[in-house]
C-alpha cells in the first residue's frame, strides 16, 4: 500500500538533494575551522593574483611615466607604499571572505539539520 506522507517526504528529500544539497552537502564534509581556513587560503591566493594583475596593468598603462621617474623616486618608499596597499587590500578581502565563509557554513549546517531530520523521519516510515 502506498503511503502518501512517505512519498511526499521522499519528494522533498530528492528536491533538496537536486537543488540546495548540491552546494550544502559538500560543505558538510568539512569541520568548521577547516572549511573557513580553506576559504581564507583561497581568498589570499586569489587576492594576491588579482593585486599583481592590477598592479601590472597599472604599470603598463603608465609605463613611460614610471620609467622616467624611476631614478627620481625613492624605491624603498615606493615598495613600502605598494606593500601597505597590498596588505590592506588582501586583508579586507580576507576579512570579507571569512565573514562569508562563516555565514555559508552556518547556513549549510542549519539546512542539513532539517534534511537529516527528514531522513530520520523517512527511516521511521520504513520500520
Amino acid at each position: 500500500m502506498i503511503n502518501e506522507d512517505r512519498i511526499i517526504l521522499m519528494t522533498k528529500l530528492a528536491s533538496y538533494e537536486k537543488h540546495e544539497g548540491k552546494k550544502y552537502i559538500p560543505i558538510s564534509k568539512y569541520f568548521r575551522s577547516d572549511y573557513i581556513s580553506l576559504q581564507i587560503m583561497k581568498a589570499i591566493i586569489c587576492g594576491t593574483i588579482a593585486f599583481g594583475v592590477i598592479m601590472g596593468v597599472g604599470m603598463l598603462y603608465d609605463f613611460e611615466f614610471f620609467i622616467q621617474d624611476i631614478y627620481k623616486m625613492d624605491i624603498l618608499q615606493f615598495v613600502k607604499k605598494i606593500g601597505l596597499i597590498y596588505v590592506v587590500t588582501v586583508g579586507v578581502y580576507t576579512l570579507i571572505s571569512y565573514i562569508l565563509a562563516t555565514y555559508r557554513y552556518n547556513r549549510a549546517r542549519q539546512s542539513l539539520k532539517t534534511y537529516y531530520a527528514n531522513l530520520r523521519k523517512l527511516s521511521k516510515y520504513y520500520e
